[in-house]
């Protein structure tokens, strides 16, 4: 068994200091297995929603839960919105008899089941696919091309994870959609999955794709939605700044799982994608995804103007706002939307704003220094063909 110690230990201190631990992430990115490092599965405590016999016990779950004491699994929650009342009841007894653990597939309807239930007693834990502080710095590369999901990443061949991709995607899309209570026509969702990976790290407009497949912007909205709720698609929401420029207003598109693009951009290898026109893009949501995921922060978004200044990624953590612009060259240098980035943001009275290059041997070293709120600060991530490192060089003050 492959163990997350990073995720393991988040789960421990979160179960320590909340009542209700909620586990949440893509189907098959590892919910269960962490899981069951805390109840095994032949527990009592231990319940799937998707288990007929458990689901007999749930039909009486205030008889069948309130028994139990210790820590209570429950995975695939979605399937069972009727069980976050009855949780917010058994959490707030006396003693605190039990806690529960609890593990879902959606986003959106979890969040808001539990934000009006739960209030105050969950605590969320989000469990997406390997990331590069969880893996050796050598197979960066491979977790590249094959993404994060654990069968993907760890298949026995480059095939046997092309097989597994395509797999997932054809239950996901004539099972689990539905499961989820989503009611999306498989062969109308692929046709549109398939477009978004052609707007991977573009921003996103829905009349252009709604023409393309002849449908209503209303059912586009509806199917991009899908995909975000069920952790398939990022949408990226823009930071307006007081500025006096054109800023871009609409979202940025960003496959949250490489793999799965490179599966409809039909990248099977390495080599496939190094001869890919997409291969800039796929780099920039690769180091999006990994900084979202391993660097705390409190919220997130991308900054652009349409005269061409634009910063990839925007961080709000330790009280700062922290700029990152991803480029995959040889060696770093100020790019002129850089330039234009730096006139723009050093205009502006009330800020300024430093640039800096760092020199990291593994994104796994990837740590954001804390700067004061008046300060932007914009770290810019290189792409070294041969050794797959971030490149940098010495902090700059413009």
């Amino acid at each position: 068994m492959f163990v997350r110690q990073n995720k393991y230990d988040e789960v421990t201190q979160a179960l320590k200091r909340s009542r209700v631990v909620l586990i949440s992430g893509p189907r098959q990115s590892g919910k269960t297995t962490l899981a069951r490092q805390f109840v095994p599965l032949d527990s009592l405590n231990y319940l799937d929603c998707e288990n007929p016999i458990d689901l007999q016990r749930i039909e009486s779950a205030m008889l069948s839960l309130g028994e139990l004491r210790g820590l209570v699994v429950i995975d695939e929650i979605q399937r069972r919105p009727e069980l976050f009342p009855i949780l917010r009841v058994l959490a707030d007894r006396p003693g605190q008899p039990a806690t529960f653990l609890i593990l879902g597939s959606t986003s959106g309807r979890i969040s808001g089941q539990a934000a009006e239930s739960l209030a105050g007693r969950i605590e969320t834990v989000a469990l997406d696919g390997f990331r590069v502080n969880e893996i050796d710095s050598t197979d960066v590369s491979t977790l590249w091309v094959r993404g994060g999901f654990p069968l993907s990443f760890l298949a026995s061949s480059e095939d046997d994870s092309n097989t597994w991709r395509r797999s997932f995607v054809q239950t996901f899309l004539e099972r689990d959609l539905a499961a989820l209570g989503i009611r999306v026509q498989p062969t109308a969702m692929f046709r549109f999955w398939n477009m978004v990976a052609h707007y991977h790290g573009q921003t996103w407009q829905t009349a252009g794709p709604a023409r393309a497949m002849n449908t209503s912007e209303r059912n586009v909205r509806e199917y991009i939605d899908a995909l975000t709720d069920t952790f398939m698609i990022r949408q990226l929401q823009p930071y307006h700044a007081n500025i006096a420029k054109r800023q871009i207003k609409a979202p940025k598109l960003y496959f949250r799982d490489s793999g799965l693009l490179h599966h409809f951009l039909n990248v099977q290898s390495m080599r496939d994608l190094y001869l890919h026109p997409r291969l800039g893009a796929s780099w920039e949501g690769f180091v999006i995804e990994n900084v979202l995921s391993t660097v705390q922060h409190s919220a997130a978004w991308f900054w652009g103007t349409h005269a061409g200044a634009e910063i990839d990624l925007v961080l709000h953590t330790h009280g700062a706002l922290v700029g990152i612009e991803v480029k995959r060259v040889d060696a770093p240098k100020l790019t002129p939307s850089m330039k234009l980035l730096l006139q723009i943001w050093n205009s502006i009275a009330s800020l300024s704003f430093s640039l800096e290059i760092r020199h990291m041997h593994c994104m796994s070293e990837c740590k954001l220094c804390h700067f004061s709120t008046s300060v932007l600060t914009l770290v810019t991530i290189y792409h070294e063909l041969q050794t797959h490192t971030i490149l940098s060089r010495r902090r700059m003050r413009m």
